[in-house]
């Protein structure tokens, strides 16, 4: 099995435009850039695809059901030409709840309790736990997740390429290999439009970066 773990291309909420608009978070929709970001990562899995001679007669495309995780999927399938396409509700972003679509300085200005009963979780090597109030924590996420592996183990298909978000795309890595809590505070976040690749047979148990390895902070 072959899991390609795309993360969408960059959207209105990386840039912030979001806080003036206020979209809730499943209608966020990519940026232009996104949209290119999205052409140049399918344009690189087709050539990957072409050259490591990978058979895609049993494949599946997964995608989180939100607007900009579409989007991305639907222009990286344009070029892919993936006939099975699914979307799954175990692979929506984590739900931030109270602090969406907000700057850090103000949702300490507008929930000052609820902030600081947070932060007091997180800046404790609780980041894995620490969860968001009327939202999720990563834990969360990872029990939603867990779920979605089952899925896949028991479609049995060759090769997947899933499209989703960040936080869920490394708890999808942390449940495949049984990774711990602080693995997932330690791993960086994927960049926009990043490719991991997880690749498992009977000789190889592996993951890793194929495209856009990640820079950013955690």
């Amino acid at each position: 099995m072959k899991i390609f773990l795309i993360r969408h291309g960059e959207s209105m909420q990386n840039t912030k435009e979001n806080y003036n608009i206020g979209l809730p978070d499943h209608k966020v929709y990519l940026t232009e850039k996104g949209k290119e970001e999205a052409k140049i990562a399918g344009e690189f899995l087709k050539k990957y695809i072409d050259d490591n001679k990978i058979d895609l007669s049993n494949s599946v495309m997964w995608v989180s059901p939100y607007t900009r995780t579409r989007e991305t999927a639907n222009i990286i399938n344009e070029i892919l030409n993936i006939k099975k396409v699914k979307e799954d509700v175990t692979l929506i972003e984590q739900q931030y709840g109270l602090f969406s679509d907000k700057e850090i300085e103000m949702i300490k200005k507008l929930y000052p309790d609820q902030f600081a009963f947070y932060d007091n979780y997180y800046q404790n090597d609780g980041r894995f736990y620490a969860k968001l109030p009327q939202g999720e924590s990563p834990f969360d996420v990872a029990l939603r997740t867990k779920q979605f592996l089952n899925t896949i183990y028991r479609d049995k298909e060759d090769v997947l390429f899933v499209v989703s978000h960040g936080t869920t795309i490394k708890t999808i890595v942390m449940n495949f290999f049984h990774y711990s809590p602080e693995w997932y505070s330690s791993e960086l976040t994927p960049e926009n439009c990043s490719i991991r690749l997880i690749d498992s047979n009977e000789k190889i148990n592996s993951e890793s970066y194929i495209y856009n390895k990640p820079k950013q902070k955690r």
